[in-house]
C-alpha cells in the first residue's frame, strides 16, 4: 500500500513537471504572435515571445530553467549591447533602438526580469531557444523603455534589430565564454582567500612536529606548517593553471553569424563588436583569426573545464588527507581537529563527522563528471558547428558555482578552525620507526633496516634500542637524528 502511494505520488509530481507554462497570465489575457509555424497565444504580460513559448512545451527536461543562470543571461546581454553599438557605428541600426538595447541590457546585468527565462537549458538547436528568449525578452524591455506596447515589434524586433548581423552560432559561444571568465573572477578570488588561509595556518604550525607518511605508512618527520603549507602551494598550482586556461575564452567569433563566413555582417562589424565588448567586460576580448574554424572549435570550453577538474582532483586531495589525519579521534590518528560543525550521527551519542571535508569531495566528483559531459559534448560536433554547447554551458558554469561555494565553506567552515593534538604528535614522534633512514648515511642501510625490525618486533622506539645498544652517543643522536633537522628547519630552542 505504501510503496503504491509512493509510486503515484512520483508519477504526479514528474506529470506535474511536465506542464508547459500556461499561455496567459495572470488575468488571462493573451496576445497573438507568429514564426515559422504559424500564429501562438503569449501572456500578454510576458516579455518574452513565441519562439520562447514554444521552447517552453518542447524542452521539459531538468526542472530548471535559465533563470537558474543568471550569468549566461548577464554574458548574452553584454554580447547584445556590443553588437548594437557595432551595428550602429556601420550604419545598420539608428541610434534610438542601439540605445533602448543597451538599457534593455544593463536592466538583465542588473538582475532584473529573471522570471522571464523559464526556457529548460537541456535543449536542442545549439542553443537557438536560448538566444531567441534573449532576443525576445531585450527587444520588448526595450520596446517598454520607449513608450511602446510590448510585442509591438515594427519598432524593435527580436530578430531584425537584437540579432541584427548575428546568428545563435556566434551568439552563444560568446555569451557563454563573457559568462565563464565572469564566473571565473568569483572563483579565483575565493581560492586567493583559501590559499591565504592554509598559509595562516601553515605559520601557526609551523614548529608544530609530525611524522609524513607515504602510502599510509611511517616515513620520516616534517611539521604540521609544512604540510599546509604544501596545501597551500598545490592550491596555487591550480590558480595559476584556471587563470591559463581562461586565455582561450578571449577569442571570439562574433561576425562569423551561421558558420563563419560572416554572411549578412558588415565588413568592420566583427572587430568592433570584438572591441565594445572588450571596453564593456574589461578583458582582452580579439577576434578569432579563423571565423570558420572558431564557429566550432570547442578549445576554450575543454580547457576550461579541465583547468576545474584539476582543481576539483587537488581539492579532493587535500578533504581526504584532513578526514584522515582528524581521523578517530582516539582510534584514528587524530592529530588534528576539525572544528565540529553539526552531530555526526542519529545513533551514536557524541559523534562528529568530517562533513564539510567529506563535502568537498563530493562537490569534487561532480565537477569530474561534468568535465567529462563537456569532453564528449566538444568532441561529438559535426562539420561547422557544435550542436552541443548549451551542455557545456551547463556542466561548466555549474561547476564554477560548485567550486566558488566550495572554496569558500571549506575555507570558513574548516580550515579556519583546524587546531592540532600536540599530545598525540609527539607520541608518534617519540615512538616513530621513521627516523632510522637518517641512520643510513652512517650505518648502512642493511643496518638500518635490522634496528626498525627489532623496533617494531619489540615494539620499542628507534631512539631508545639506539641508546640501549649504544649504536650512537647522545651528541651524535642529536646531531642525526634531530627530529627538526630532519624536516629541513631549524631547530626552535637550544
Amino acid at each position: 500500500m505504501q510503496l503504491r502511494t509512493y509510486t503515484r505520488s512520483v508519477a504526479l509530481v514528474m506529470a506535474l513537471a511536465a506542464i508547459p507554462v500556461a499561455a496567459q497570465d495572470a488575468t488571462g489575457a493573451v496576445r497573438m504572435e507568429h514564426d515559422l509555424l504559424g500564429e501562438k497565444a503569449v501572456p500578454a504580460s510576458a516579455y518574452y515571445g513565441v519562439q520562447t513559448a514554444r521552447a517552453i512545451e518542447n524542452f521539459q527536461i531538468s526542472g530548471r530553467t535559465l533563470q537558474d543562470y543568471p550569468e549566461l543571461i548577464a554574458g548574452f546581454a553584454q554580447t547584445k549591447m556590443a553588437a548594437a553599438r557595432a551595428n550602429t557605428d556601420v550604419g545598420k541600426m539608428e541610434p534610438q533602438v542601439r540605445d533602448a538595447i543597451i538599457k534593455a541590457g544593463e536592466a538583465l546585468i542588473a538582475g532584473n526580469y529573471l522570471d522571464q527565462f523559464p526556457v529548460d537549458p537541456y535543449q536542442g538547436g545549439a542553443g537557438t531557444s536560448t538566444n531567441m528568449n534573449v532576443n525576445e525578452v531585450m527587444a520588448n524591455i526595450a520596446l517598454e523603455l520607449t513608450g511602446h506596447k510590448l510585442g509591438d515589434y515594427t519598432v524593435i524586433e527580436p530578430h531584425d534589430h537584437l540579432n541584427m548581423s548575428q546568428s545563435t552560432n556566434d551568439s552563444y559561444p560568446t555569451a557563454l565564454k563573457v559568462a565563464i571568465f565572469n564566473n571565473n573572477d568569483l572563483l579565483t578570488a575565493e581560492a586567493e582567500r583559501l590559499i591565504a588561509s592554509l598559509r595562516k595556518k601553515g605559520d601557526e604550525f609551523i614548529d608544530i612536529l609530525k611524522m609524513g607518511r607515504t602510502e599510509l605508512q611511517d616515513a620520516v618527520p616534517m611539521t604540521v606548517g609544512q604540510e599546509f603549507h604544501a596545501f597551500a602551494v598545490a592550491l596555487q598550482t591550480e590558480l595559476d593553471f584556471l587563470r591559463a586556461a581562461e586565455k582561450p575564452l578571449f577569442s571570439i567569433n562574433m561576425g562569423g553569424t551561421a558558420i563563419g563566413s560572416g554572411l549578412n555582417a558588415p565588413e568592420v562589424y566583427a572587430l568592433k563588436t570584438a572591441e565594445y565588448l572588450a571596453q564593456q567586460t574589461g578583458k582582452p576580448i580579439v577576434l578569432a583569426n579563423d571565423l570558420f574554424a572558431a564557429t566550432w572549435d570547442q578549445h576554450a570550453f575543454v580547457a576550461e573545464s579541465a583547468a576545474l577538474k584539476s582543481l576539483a582532483v587537488k581539492l579532493a586531495k587535500i578533504g581526504r588527507d584532513l578526514i584522515l589525519l582528524s581521523s578517530g579521534p582516539r582510534a584514528g590518528l587524530g592529530e588534528i581537529n576539525l572544528p565540529p560543525v553539526q552531530p555526526g550521527s542519529s545513533i551514536m551519542p557524541g559523534k562528529v563527522n568530517p562533513v564539510i571535508a567529506e563535502l568537498t569531495n563530493l562537490v569534487a566528483y561532480r565537477v569530474v563528471g561534468n568535465d567529462t559531459s563537456v569532453t564528449m559534448a566538444a568532441a561529438d560536433g559535426q562539420l561547422q558547428l557544435n550542436a552541443y554547447e548549451p551542455l557545456q554551458a551547463i556542466a561548466i558554469l555549474d561547476s564554477q558555482r560548485l567550486l566558488t561555494n566550495t572554496l569558500r565553506t571549506l575555507r570558513e567552515r574548516c580550515i579556519d578552525g583546524i587546531t592540532v593534538n600536540d599530545a598525540t604528535l609527539d607520541h608518534h614522534i617519540q615512538r616513530t620507526v621513521g627516523i632510522v633512514t637518517a641512520l643510513n648515511p652512517v650505518i648502512g642501510y642493511e643496518r638500518a633496516t635490522e634496528l626498525a625490525a627489532e623496533a617494531y618486533r619489540t615494539n620499542k622506539g628507534i631512539l631508545e634500542i639506539i641508546r640501549e645498544q649504544q649504536i650512537l652517543s647522545e651528541e651524535q643522536i642529536s646531531e642525526l637524528l634531530n627530529p627538526e633537522k630532519l624536516t629541513g628547519r631549524k631547530p626552535t630552542s637550544p
